[in-house]
């Protein structure tokens, strides 16, 4: 089944922008970079004309000698035996990281050709533009795409349920909808947002099915380490890698270097680490001492914490079995509860929330999940697991600081009362519209 992505929309405002600049769409593999700026030509342009680096390696011919536009442009029209006509055609250039003078190319069609519609993507993009060698600094508009979100899942199964979501006033929803609500998030968090799986779900709801795709998913993912990386590093990647699930059984998250290789420390594992944040299959959340603004100048770089970049590879890099989930009384007992952590980090980024960082007091004994910032605010965000609302660190929080808005994330029904916005799990993906709503009415 197609899954309708929320990026179409940026994807159309860059389309119409009059100042628009070439594209590159970077994110984690398989999180459907090429589908999505294929179904965005078809659907936005005339007609699309794509250009694969890795299926057609020759084509990176075209870009050797000048970077003249009209001549690049000539022969890419010639090979494809397609027009290539400005403010009508969309132009991909796939797996561009595998031409770097295809990549630095842009820079001249920013200068000379802006008429033309250029989108670059590739599985590794994020490690190029990490090393800026030959990088067209400020001649290309940066994307970001995720894994799908929960409302994007929504929307594939329950259509009308989602439009009559966002909708809702700041009250409690009734039994009626939690309940399905509950059982889509069950599937959802079994799944995770790789597409690829996800469709597969929606169209056999088989949830074996959809496990054997994760599994491609995570081969490609370890492929990527012994084909693009040093190989001394490789087995620093894999440590960091398998570790993520034992850095979550933790009490105490913080990532910890010795527990990925005893006696390790920060410079024995950070370039691993780094590559795999740039790549995107990790995501870092830095320690904030103090909640204020700027998050990013008050993040303290060398105390964080990890996530895979979506809820199913977490669970099956914990080697859990879908019926574990699906099948569960308690969906979020013991290590399951780790999940909702990361499902509730991704849907934060998939609305761009940007940076997120996390809280706990000197003492240790008290910790709060998030922060984010929301205009002119710093927002703490505590996920608990289930229906349980014993939120101890966010009462510590919200007296030492009485920030004017906190949120507790749970599976208990949507509530404000006295600056606490209880928003359910399910609820998550409508987080903006809810909080202009709690911050009228305050």
């Amino acid at each position: 089944m197609m899954i309708e992505r929320d990026i179409t929309r940026t994807l159309s405002a860059w389309k119409e922008s009059p100042q628009r600049k070439p594209l590159l769409l970077k994110g984690v593999r398989q999180c459907g970079k090429s589908w999505i700026l294929e179904h965005f030509g078809k659907t936005h342009f005339r007609n699309v004309v794509t250009f694969n680096f890795e299926k057609n390696p020759e084509i990176a011919a075209f870009f050797s000698g000048s970077y003249e536009p009209t001549r690049i442009l000539a022969q890419l029209a010639a090979y494809s035996g397609q027009s290539i006509v400005a403010q009508e055609t969309l132009i991909i250039l796939d797996e561009v990281q595998l031409c770097p003078r295809a990549l630095n190319s842009l820079k001249y069609f920013c200068e000379e050709a802006p008429e033309y519609a250029i989108a670059a993507a590739g599985s590794l993009i994020g490690i190029t533009i990490a090393s800026k060698e030959g990088f067209p600094v400020g001649k290309v508009e940066i994307m970001e795409m995720h894994p799908c979100s929960f409302n994007e899942y929504l929307r594939s199964v329950a259509p009308s349920l989602l439009d009559y979501l966002q909708t809702i006033p700041l009250e409690p929803l009734t039994d009626a909808f939690t309940v399905k609500l509950n059982t889509y998030l069950r599937e959802y968090i079994t799944v995770g947002g790789m597409p690829a799986a996800l469709s597969t779900f929606i169209d056999t709801h088989d949830v074996w099915a959809a496990d054997r795709v994760l599994d491609s998913v995570m081969q490609a993912y370890e492929s990527d380490f012994s084909k693009h990386i040093p190989s001394k590093d490789i087995p620093k990647l894999y440590m960091i890698w398998q570790s993520i699930p034992s850095q979550f059984a933790r009490e105490n998250r913080k990532f910890i270097y010795g527990e990925v290789r005893k006696g390790a420390r920060a410079k024995d594992l950070e370039d691993a680490m780094q590559w795999l944040l740039n790549a995107s299959m990790i995501r870092k959340v830095e320690l904030a001492e103090v909640p204020e603004l700027p998050l990013a100048a008050v993040a303290d770089r060398k105390i964080f914490k990890l996530f895979p970049s979506d809820v199913g590879i977490l669970r099956k890099l914990a080697k859990l079995s879908p019926t574990v989930i699906l099948d569960s009384h308690d969906i979020f007992s013991d290590f399951k509860g780790r999940l909702t952590e990361n499902l509730v980090l991704e849907q934060l980024l998939a609305m761009n929330y940007s940076p997120i960082c996390y809280w706990y007091n000197p003492d240790g004994r008290a910790e709060v999940d998030f922060l984010i910032q929301d205009n002119d605010i710093v927002i703490p965000i505590e996920v608990k697991s289930g229906l349980s609302l014993n939120a101890k660190s966010l009462r510590s929080f919200r007296e030492k600081y009485k920030p004017q808005i906190a949120i507790r994330a749970s599976l208990k029904n949507l509530k404000f009362d006295n600056g606490l916005l209880n928003i359910p799990l399910y609820l998550l993906g409508e987080l903006p519209r809810l909080l202009q709503m709690a911050r009228t009415n305050q």
